[in-house]
């Protein structure tokens, strides 16, 4: 059973088509770029996911399920715009982690954030974007989930932040579990990624190994992205 399948998955706001007829198979235990230009469905399929929206037609499957409750407990969700109450200081954010989430390892998260030499009795409101930004990613990664969606992680931060992402999200997901990561910031990502799924105006037009794409377009996932969205 795949951990995540989504089948004919087409979503409208009023007349406007958002996503059309979207087929996809997530399996276990893989790092997947779901790559695309800005406005082309990432965030609309991620939010269905979610189950933050209800899609227009089609299905999704979480473990065989459809998203609810019970998938809620098992995806760890990252959106592109921060969540965290800006008033809070970093240890009630880890509090809020801890008791709104079973599966919130908060050992985890206070030592990676002891390596960034951040202290728990900091104002988030005091911290910089960047701090900001690495503070929400442990928090997401500190949970022991079998789906991690991160949307746009990327974007809006320093490239030494972008490294310390990356290498957060390669050092604490949860074994056998699989993360999605939606970017339009390939080159940066890239070296991450075991599976790229490409959509354009609301369609999957690519899903391929990353190792076998490149090897067949004999490019880099950032030179065939630019190909194909002509960038």
């Amino acid at each position: 059973m795949e951990l995540l399948e989504c089948k004919n998955l087409c979503k409208s706001y009023d007349e406007k088509q958002v996503l059309k007829d979207v087929n996809l198979k997530i399996p276990k235990g893989k790092i997947i770029g779901l790559l695309g230009k800005n406005g082309t469905g990432k965030t609309t399929l991620i939010k269905l996911i979610n189950d933050l929206l209800t899609p227009t037609s089609g299905e999704i499957l979480i473990n065989g399920k459809k998203p609810g409750v019970e998938s809620k407990k098992i995806i760890s969700y990252l959106p592109e715009k921060t969540y965290i109450d800006r008033e809070m200081k970093v240890k009630d954010a880890i509090k809020y982690f801890e008791e709104f989430y079973d599966n919130f390892d908060s050992e985890k998260a206070k030592k990676l954030l002891k390596d960034l030499d951040l202290d728990v009795n900091s104002k988030i409101s005091k911290m910089s974007k960047g701090m900001q930004e690495k503070l929400q990613l442990i928090l997401v990664m500190s949970r022991n989930a079998e789906l991690y969606i991160l949307d746009e992680p990327l974007g809006g931060v320093d490239p030494a932040t972008r490294d310390y992402i990356l290498d957060t999200i390669l050092s604490n997901f949860s074994e056998g579990a699989s993360v999605i990561i939606s970017t339009h910031l390939i080159a940066d990502i890239e070296r991450i990624l075991d599976e790229v799924i490409f959509i354009d105006k609301g369609q999957i037009i690519v899903t391929s190994s990353a190792d076998e794409l490149r090897n067949k377009e004999n490019a880099s996932i950032d030179e065939i992205f630019r190909r194909y969205f002509k960038c």
